[in-house]
């Protein structure tokens, strides 16, 4: 939903401040689908507003779901036909996580990342991010389930995107529309510094992760560009600050890649940057999921890699994969007719 257009509409027809906040309950807490879910409306108001905005500003065009069931994947168009993707993960229990995109494509061309082939188209809004928390979680309401988490991992970089992303940290957080808790919400990003720093000073205290994949320099400046701006030393100076000022704990991302960072030295390197407040830091192994580039550490390495960091003190967790046989694994988001150009 459009709400800057919306208001707009509302305050030509000179309508009152509490119709917009009715279509917002409607919208965002009852998850209506269509202009006549906003049943405290007048028929006419419906009609008149029906005719020139639309009820979402995207579409969806496909629903993949993976062998176990346990990963749904939405392909999505925005109004100027723009493609994205965004990914229900559901865990045992009743957790359901929605990992959402903040650009089409992304300009930061990590080499392990198949989204970063696609280069970046633009930047989505604030309602576009929310929009995919509401077609998820519409999704999981058919089988009465509910959104309990989300994860800003998708498609494209949350830094270098900011203040919408924030908008939409705000929207899915307000009491008033999706009301979800910021403990349950976490913005990745691959290093961008400035970011990390506005994210310190922001009052809202979402989990931060960072998508390291290396223990030095060398090995991470081959797979990331963006460690030539912001080299790990920077990187984690900024993280410091986070640190310091939030005191909540981050998330380091290690995806594993066979015969470039798998080695006991990069273990070492790995445990040795995060030594100083080991109690604030979490390494989380993942496996690389294939998008043609790398071949993945097999899972005993991937486990012995994850002892090695533990017999350094560190805190580690060897994440299970989800989606991989529908291309909605860690690094493999790209809308189909982009994945057919690559």
């Amino acid at each position: 939903m459009n709400l800057i257009a919306l208001g707009e509409a509302l305050r030509d027809r000179k309508e009152k401040p509490y119709r917009l906040e009715q279509a917002k309950q409607a919208y965002y807490v009852s998850l209506g689908t269509s202009w006549e879910d906003v049943t405290s409306w007048s028929k006419q108001l419906r009609e008149e507003v029906a005719a020139i905005i639309p009820w979402d500003t995207m579409t969806c065009n496909q629903v993949q779901e993976s062998a176990q069931g346990d990963t749904i994947k939405f392909l999505l168009t925005c109004t100027d036909g723009s493609k994205i993707e965004s990914v229900i993960m559901r865990h045992k229990g009743d957790r359901n996580t929605v990992c959402i995109s903040c650009q089409v494509g992304c300009p930061m061309a990590c080499a392990f990342c198949a989204t970063g082939k696609m280069g970046l188209t633009r930047n989505l809004t604030a309602d576009e991010i929310v929009e995919q928390v509401i077609v998820a979680a519409r999704w999981l309401q058919e089988r009465d389930a509910k959104v309990t988490n989300v994860v800003y991992m998708g498609m494209g970089e949350p830094m270098n995107n900011y203040e919408e992303v924030m908008k939409s940290v705000r929207l899915l957080n307000d009491p008033k529309t999706f009301a979800l808790g910021v403990r349950h919400i976490s913005i990745s990003t691959c290093g961008i510094v400035p970011g990390i720093l506005k994210l310190a000073d922001d009052p809202l205290r979402v989990n931060l992760a960072i998508s390291l994949h290396a223990g030095t320099d060398e090995t991470r400046s081959k797979i990331m560009p963006v460690n030539k701006a912001y080299p790990i030393k920077k990187l984690l100076q900024a993280v410091d600050t986070y640190l310091e000022k939030t005191n909540r704990k981050v998330l380091l991302e290690y995806l594993m890649l066979r015969g470039i960072n798998d080695t006991r030295e990069e273990a070492k390197a790995l445990a040795k940057l995060v030594q100083h407040k080991k109690h604030l830091y979490h390494v989380n192994v993942i496996k690389y999921h294939d998008t043609g580039v790398f071949t993945h550490t097999e899972e005993d390495g991937r486990v012995q890699f994850v002892e090695w960091l533990r017999e350094e003190g560190v805190q580690v967790t060897h994440r299970r994969t989800f989606g991989e046989d529908i291309s909605a694994a860690c690094g493999q988001l790209a809308t189909e007719s982009r994945k057919a150009k690559s």
